[in-house]
């Protein structure tokens, strides 16, 4: 497991994934570095790997669906179902005015114990939302996982709320 750990952060260092220097965030907070995860969604070594980290931290006999959160999470969601055998859900932000108008697509049965796995947190809200919505529409959230975390708050907020949040990896990996 340490191998395949210091094979994503190797992998990471190499796409440039974590950038220091000076930068505005999203929520308009300036930060020493940058977490640039779509580099890292679109690489499928890097997606393997996380994929297999994930796929053997899980025992797939107790775990009914993997989801995450759209757009970032999903193409590691898609990645660990397929390693897995874990059917998967994602997560839509809000519910859209067309098609299904579902919040969740792909098949959540009542009671389906599910994983929970985002890119990137920094107060883990947008991960708490997605948690939210699978347990009002009857899914048991058992684990949340989180290929990158910022170190600053997630963890915490995630634990007040009920639920264990598993870094695969902390910005504190990378060198700064």
């Amino acid at each position: 497991m340490q191998n395949e750990k210091n094979k994503l952060i190797k992998l990471l260092n190499e796409k440039e994934v974590v950038k220091f220097g000076k930068f505005t965030l999203s929520s308009g907070k300036e930060s020493s570095y940058y977490v640039n995860m779509k580099m890292a969604i679109t690489d499928p070594e890097i997606l393997k790997s996380i994929a297999k980290i994930v796929s053997d931290k899980i025992n797939k006999n107790e775990i009914d669906k993997v989801a995450g959160p759209a757009l970032g999470a999903i193409p590691i969601v898609t990645a660990v179902s397929l390693e897995s055998s874990i059917p998967m859900l994602m997560i839509r932000k809000s519910k859209k005015d067309y098609g299904t108008s579902e919040l969740i697509e792909g098949n959540l049965l009542d009671g389906d114990s599910v994983v929970v796995i985002e890119d990137v947190t920094t107060t883990g809200n947008s991960l708490i939302n997605a948690i939210k919505a699978l347990e009002e529409n009857g899914g048991k959230v058992k684990r949340a996982f989180v290929v990158v975390d910022r170190a600053e708050g997630a963890i915490k907020n995630l634990k007040d709320k009920g639920i264990k949040l598993e870094p695969i990896l902390s910005i504190n990996d990378f060198n700064k």
